[in-house]
């Protein structure tokens, strides 16, 4: 067999090897993954980091959703299940007024097809002392809660979601953790 022939085999070996290995990522990777659980549990006993320095205490008895869970320097999100109720916190950078905030979320929930904003708002106020909006929305077979607040150039949104069965018997329990809401040190 002469040189070139057996340089033939060995890159086709080698080629084969790097074949195998692509394989085993595309199809082992996304294997690990779906076996990995999207929610895990959180503490409810220390501040959890949304983003941009802005923390909240969930309340006992949450799961994480990492999925959709993303804190960051300027901005992030996190997405809390308790029981059959969805608890999003989002933060983001925001230069207008606590009213305009307030507008600006009503307009998103009622964005979405089949929402609508129910009742009127009322102030709240965190424990640190940052004043806030809150207020109710409903869509067919849910009830939500909403609350925005603005401090040092950020706002946060807060939703709550579920049937009137779940959510109901856990809103003082939400509404606690929503007043932990902290901006980080000023």
């Amino acid at each position: 067999m002469g040189y070139g022939r057996r340089r033939l085999f060995r890159n086709l070996w080698g080629s084969l090897a790097v074949v195998g290995v692509i394989a085993g990522i595309g199809w082992g990777l996304p294997a690990i993954n779906s076996e990995i659980p999207a929610e895990r549990p959180v503490s409810a006993s220390r501040p959890y980091p949304v983003g941009a320095g802005v923390t909240v205490v969930p309340p006992r008895g949450t799961s994480l959703d990492a999925t959709q869970t993303a804190p960051g320097v300027t901005g992030g999100q996190v997405l809390f299940y308790i029981g059959g109720v969805r608890y999003a916190v989002v933060v983001g950078p925001f230069t207008g007024t606590l009213s305009a905030a307030a507008a600006k979320l009503r307009a998103q929930i009622t964005s979405t097809r089949g929402y609508q904003v129910t009742g009127p708002e009322s102030a709240i106020v965190t424990r640190a002392g940052v004043v806030g909006r809150q207020g109710m929305y409903a869509s067919s077979g849910r009830d939500g809660r909403y609350a925005v607040f603005v401090d040092r150039d950020l706002a946060v949104n807060v939703t709550l979601a579920g049937n009137d069965v779940d959510l109901r018997p856990l809103l003082r329990k939400i509404e606690s953790s929503v007043m932990t809401i902290s901006f980080g040190a000023t």
